[in-house]
Formats: structure tokens, sequence, C-alpha cells
């Protein structure tokens, strides 16, 4: 059924199909719900007035966004909204990404003890291999479902009563800064796509092999100290990553210099 406004433009220059798309994001943002069924295609057609060819262009240029959901012979699914997570400019975490943006992150703690810091671990941090460190394995769900399989490690010192922190529902960064004094001052990220183990695809509801974004992240307090280092396991297909290039003049040579900063 169209409401007021939802219908194609003869006299825009926008193509049909890409006005179409437009009219069913907007359907996709307030009234279909993740798993609901659209229209079907002649339904489409018949609604907007447009050809089938017009319906499939759009509807594609919707799946392959990862928007809508197509199954042979059963007809086309809003999918579930993917979560952004910022990636460089502020030193944010997972917990204050979701709530800016009106979601609920919820973790279930599945380690949180003292283990040896493995070879990778201890460079990170600055310890050697093998000292104490602090482990906490998280699975994160957002909105009620599993979205990443984040493991974090924290050198003792940093914040001392850390293992006995109820993590169900706090921010890792709001308590180090809150409680233990800790002032975050910068952090280096890198996100690379690689496929799901066993165990992680069975925590994140996925299939053996199939593709989750791997983000490595390091951050530094204000003294210098390594405060942080750890590997966050995402969901592919509920997560999308920001990036904001700022063109910047070199103050040494004059000459532009591309700056990546967070949205």
């Amino acid at each position: 059924m169209a409401v007021p406004g939802d219908r194609i433009d003869r006299d825009s220059p926008l193509p049909y199909y890409a006005q179409l798309k437009q009219l069913l994001e907007g359907r996709l943002d307030t009234h279909w719900e993740a798993g609901s069924r659209l229209p079907g295609e002649v339904q489409l057609c018949e609604q907007y007035g447009v050809s089938r060819t017009v319906v499939r262009q759009a509807l594609d240029e919707l799946e392959a966004e990862g928007r809508v959901v197509r199954r042979k012979g059963q007809g086309t699914f809003a999918a579930a909204r993917k979560v952004d997570e910022t990636l460089f400019q502020s030193l944010t975490g997972l917990h204050e990404d979701v709530e800016a943006r009106g979601g609920t992150l919820r973790s279930k703690v599945l380690q949180q003890e003292l283990i040896p810091a493995p070879a990778g671990v201890a460079a990170e941090l600055g310890l050697a291999e093998g000292d104490p460190v602090v482990c906490l394995e998280r699975l994160r769900y957002a909105n009620g479902e599993p979205w990443v399989l984040a493991r974090t490690y924290l050198p003792p010192a940093i914040a001392p009563g850390i293992l006995g922190e109820d993590l169900t529902e706090l921010s890792l960064y709001g308590l180090l800064e809150n409680k233990y004094g800790v002032e975050l001052d910068n952090g280096t990220r890198m996100l690379e796509a690689v496929p799901a183990s066993a165990s992680i695809a069975e925590a994140l509801r996925l299939e053996a092999g199939d593709p989750v974004l791997l983000l490595h992240s390091t951050a530094w307090d204000v003294l210098g100290r390594p405060v942080e280092h750890f590997l966050a396991y995402h969901r592919g297909d509920r997560s999308r990553f920001q990036v904001r290039l700022r063109r910047r003049r070199s103050p040494a040579t004059g000459l532009p210099a591309m700056v990546v900063t967070q949205d």
C-alpha cells in the first residue's frame, strides 16, 4: 500500500530504478522490520507503475548493499540492519558506538581471568611473554543478536579490580576512565576479513569458514602506557565501518596529504 509522496516522479532526471530504490529504502527504515516479506515484483510494478526490469534493478542494488535478502521461491525479505562502528578519529569503544546510534549492547562474559601473556599480546602491551595479563572474552549482543566476539587483554596494574567487575552491561572504556583513572589518549586499529573458525562461527551463529571482519586494536593512555589490546571478530553481514577522508596540506611541503579520520 502506497503512502503520501511514495511515488515515482516522472519529471525527475533520476532514473526510475534509483527512485524506486530510495522509496523502498524509506519503507525499510520506517515500515518493514527485519524478516518482513516485501511485496512481490508484480505487486511493486503495479504499485509504482514501473517495469519489472526497474523493480529488479532496484532490488539488486538493495541486495548488494545488504538491505534485503532474496530467497529463491520465497520472495524478498527485509534484512537486519547493519550496525555502524567508527574506526579512526575518536578512540571509542563498541559500547559507546552502539549507544550513540540508539542501540543496546549487552555482553556475555566467557572468560575473565589472569593468563600468561601470548607473545603477540606481550609485544603490544610492553610485557614479557608469559607475564600475567588480564584476558576478557566477551560475546557482544547488539539489539539482542550475537554480533561480535571480542578478546581483550590488559596489564593487571592498569585496573587492579577488573577481575571482580561485572562487565555484562558496562562500557570497559568508561570503567577504565571513571573508576580506575585511566585517561585514554590514542590508539591504532587494523581491519581485515578472515574465515570464521568453528568456535567463532558457533558463537556468532554462522557457518565455519564464513567471512568475518577481524578488528585488531591497541590503545595508549596520556602517559604513553599501552593499556589495552583486543581482537574483535565481527559478523560481516551485520557490521560496517565508516571512514571519513579529509584532505590537508603538509606543513613541510605545502602539498596535499590525505588524512583518514573516523566518521
